[in-house]
């Protein structure tokens, strides 16, 4: 699914609907974060919560031409999942500057080793920062855009109800495989289409 501009509201409307709105999103998304250990966690896109991102954004920036507006569709768009596939944000969190420095030094590459897995499969490894590359020589960035692909058998699986696992490999901040709890699950489920990838 992508969102087009028939599907956001006038500056006018988002303004009357934006706290009803606001309150319906950070209910939906408390379903659709996962905390790996203490300082990483992903946030996973939908169109409800990437509509919310745009009605911001054109918000903030008072956008109302139509040419803007269609930028910002362009831009976040490509964050919905396509019913093959989650799509997340990826945070790297530690509220202290210093330490986040630090820590950010020494979590080079964390994005290419952050897994989902369905049960009874190979983990999925994210294909991160598709838009531009985020890894210096001397740190990671404390943001990452990744997609995890599913197989056809992956996806008709997690449908009949297997476990959904997750987990991080990297050396300076391993997080063992642990099970996703249901309501992330199913949030995640009902992200994926059987059809999407006949």
């Amino acid at each position: 699914m992508t969102l087009s501009r028939a599907d956001l509201w006038s500056l006018e409307e988002y303004a009357q609907e934006r706290a009803g709105f606001r309150d319906k999103v950070l209910a939906h998304k408390k379903s659709r974060q996962l905390a790996l250990g203490a300082h990483a966690r992903l946030y996973f896109e939908d169109a409800l919560t990437i509509k919310y991102q745009i009605q911001e954004m054109l918000r903030i920036e008072r956008v109302f031409e139509a040419e803007g507006i269609h930028e910002e569709l362009d831009a976040y768009n490509p964050l919905i999942p396509d019913g093959h596939n989650w799509k997340a944000t990826f945070m790297i969190e530690y509220t202290d500057p210093a330490e986040r420095a630090v820590r950010l030094g020494e979590l080079i590459g964390i994005e290419d080793v952050t897994w989902l897995q369905v049960e009874g499969f190979d983990k999925i490894f994210a294909i991160a920062d598709e838009d531009l590359e985020r890894d210096t020589a001397d740190k990671t960035s404390s943001v990452h855009f990744m997609r995890y692909e599913l197989t056809p058998a992956m996806i008709t699986a997690a449908k009949k109800g297997a476990k959904i696992l997750a987990g991080i490999d990297h050396d300076n901040y391993r997080i063992d495989a642990f099970e996703v709890a249901d309501n992330i699950r199913n949030s995640l489920v009902a992200d994926l289409n059987e059809a999407a990838i006949n």
